[in-house]
């Protein structure tokens, strides 16, 4: 069978920590749509205003993208920005797999935080599961789901937090956005 553009290409989502939050790291999304076309991205569309990108790329590029975008953003607007990406199989597997949805929780207390890295089991098994009374979190591979009934505005299971105690860097995203994104990949 001959290979088409769409075998040639994989779907996937960019994810970019700390864009357009509280007046910092402004990035207009028409600029980034530039950048991810100048650091090697095809048929780039934006979603919401808070650094997420859909776009198709040949799955050899996969491991360099990531530090490519960020190299873009930086060398355009001056900004260190984290980048992190996910394939749509892995966001299928992410929503298909959300502990939390599974026992009943209301989707609108639902996040996900994606990790740039795995983190070493060691790390994840030292992490308070009550520094935030009222909030749970579940580390699945690359992912931390998470419930919060109090809203992520008062947890204290904070990007940050996360960042320090596992040693890699995540950026969160709601659930109605995950599902969203989902939906914009296929």
């Amino acid at each position: 069978m001959p290979k088409t553009l769409s075998t040639l290409h994989t779907k996937y989502v960019a994810l970019l920590r700390g864009v357009n939050v509280g007046g910092k790291n402004k990035l207009p999304m028409k600029d980034l749509l530039e950048v991810c076309i100048t650091a090697g991205c095809g048929n780039v569309q934006t979603y919401i205003q808070s650094g997420n990108v859909i776009f198709s790329a040949p799955p050899s590029n996969s491991s360099a993208l990531s530090s490519s975008i960020a190299a873009q953003i930086k060398k355009r607007f001056g900004y260190q920005i984290p980048v992190v990406l996910r394939t749509r199989p892995q966001l299928q597997n992410i929503i298909l797999n959300n502990p939390f949805l599974k026992a009943g929780a209301a989707e609108n207390n639902l996040y996900v935080m994606f990790l740039a890295n795995l983190p070493d089991r060691a790390r994840v098994a030292s992490l308070d599961p009550l520094r935030s009374p009222g909030d749970s979190f579940a580390v699945s591979g690359q992912e931390i789901f998470l419930h919060l009934p109090n809203g992520a505005g008062n947890s204290k299971l904070t990007n940050a937090w996360f960042d320090t105690k596992l040693g890699t860097i995540g950026t969160s995203r709601n659930w109605r956005t995950v599902l969203s994104l989902l939906d914009l990949m296929s």
